[in-house]
């Protein structure tokens, strides 16, 4: 394989725009391309447009009469009810919202293609991870399910195990369930708890015969419980996996400044896991294979672009100093584009630290009890210690 990471580009992917006051503002997707850009990184890796998922992809997770009616609604967002999923609240449907979609889906798909076809290890679409959008439904500001899809194709090709890491803030719901009863793939979510937030799944008992792993977070669990929890969790079942691809989704949601949720966790931890996943690409999956998405994130200046930045930084073997300054032409643009301040620095002034869970936990700690309830829930099934 290249020792050249992929990041997956195309302007276009910010038409997928439910409109001016959707949470879901594409200037975060354009202000991370910038920043990447400003940071140098485009001539440490390979920026790859691939085309859009074509219908026979999107069928692989998304049924027929579903695609049909995003294109419909495409063509005349007025005629969306809510059928579908599309025409709601959190859902709207727009101009091209076919098109927009079906782009996003195909740089996932494309970087799937990429690192199973050995044309790189690492491939990144920080315009990715829209995993609420299930087979026959829009949901959660999801219409396809470019995760799932990139999924599908890998076992298409001939993977066998494909492993899938969600630490959005939000549950991977669409993920899970387009591969409920697939032993081929094994998901693991870790969010928020889904007694405080959307979409109300996620619980340790969902776990169907070991191939789902759910870990739901008290609201406001900060950097150490988040990263604890995740090194309680998931190596361990990717050594036991021993996966042929990973893929991972890093919505930026779970920050202390998102306005959609109640988690607690800063720049300098998200970096952390961005990292840990890479580590564990390199030792538990064959030949390093990992594809890397972005996914929620609403903080969209002062948080997703930075994260996300580190992201690809992290995925193309040039990780880039948390105390840097960012670029002044970055911050140039985001006031020209946003008329608000931006960042001066790639932290947030936090150094993350845990404790192993091998050192023990206490049964009266809500973290420690939502671990053990997630281990107790799983690791039988896979023939591992809770």
């Amino acid at each position: 394989m290249t020792g050249r990471a992929q990041l997956m580009w195309d302007d276009a992917v910010t038409g997928y725009n439910f409109g001016a006051s959707h949470p879901m503002d594409p200037v975060r997707l354009a202000l991370t391309r910038e920043l990447v850009r400003a940071y140098g990184l485009d001539s440490k890796m390979d920026v790859v447009s691939a085309p859009p998922a074509g219908d026979s992809t999107l069928r692989l997770v998304h049924q027929g009469a579903y695609v049909d009616a995003v294109r419909r609604y495409s063509a005349d967002p007025r005629s969306a009810d809510g059928s579908y999923g599309i025409g709601t609240v959190d859902d709207p449907a727009f101009a091209g919202m076919h098109e927009a979609s079906a782009l996003i889906a195909g740089q996932s798909v494309g970087a799937a293609e990429a690192v199973w076809g050995g044309g790189t290890t690492h491939a990144v679409n920080f315009a990715g991870g829209l995993h609420h959008a299930m087979p026959g439904a829009a949901s959660g500001f999801c219409v396809y399910n470019d995760a799932a899809l990139a999924i599908a194709r890998l076992l298409e090709l001939g993977a066998e195990r494909v492993a899938y890491v969600d630490v959005d803030v939000h549950h991977g719901d669409g993920v899970q369930a387009a591969f409920w009863d697939d032993p081929r793939v094994l998901t693991i979510s870790l969010h928020e708890h889904p007694r405080t937030l959307f979409p109300q799944t996620g619980w340790p008992e969902e776990a169907g015969e070991g191939s789902a792993v759910n870990l739901p977070l008290p609201a406001g669990t900060g950097d150490e419980g988040w990263l604890r929890a995740f090194h309680s969790v998931v190596p361990e079942l990717l050594a036991d996996f021993r996966p042929q691809a990973l893929v991972t989704q890093h919505g930026a949601d779970t920050h202390f400044e998102d306005p959609l949720a109640h988690l607690a966790v800063s720049l300098d931890a998200q970096r952390a896991v961005q990292a840990s996943c890479h580590e564990l690409a390199h030792e538990y999956v064959d030949e390093g294979r990992w594809i890397a998405l972005g996914g929620g994130g609403y903080s969209v200046v002062d948080v997703v672009p930075r994260s996300w930045t580190h992201l690809v930084a992290i995925a193309a073997h040039a990780p880039i100093d948390p105390e840097s300054a960012v670029p002044e032409e970055w911050r140039d643009v985001v006031y020209a584009r946003t008329r608000e301040s931006a960042p001066r620095r790639m932290t947030d002034g936090r150094t993350p630290k845990w404790q192993p869970w091998e050192a023990g936990y206490d049964p009266a700690d809500r973290l420690d009890q939502a671990v053990l309830a997630t281990r107790r829930a799983v690791f039988p099934l896979r023939g591992l210690l809770a």
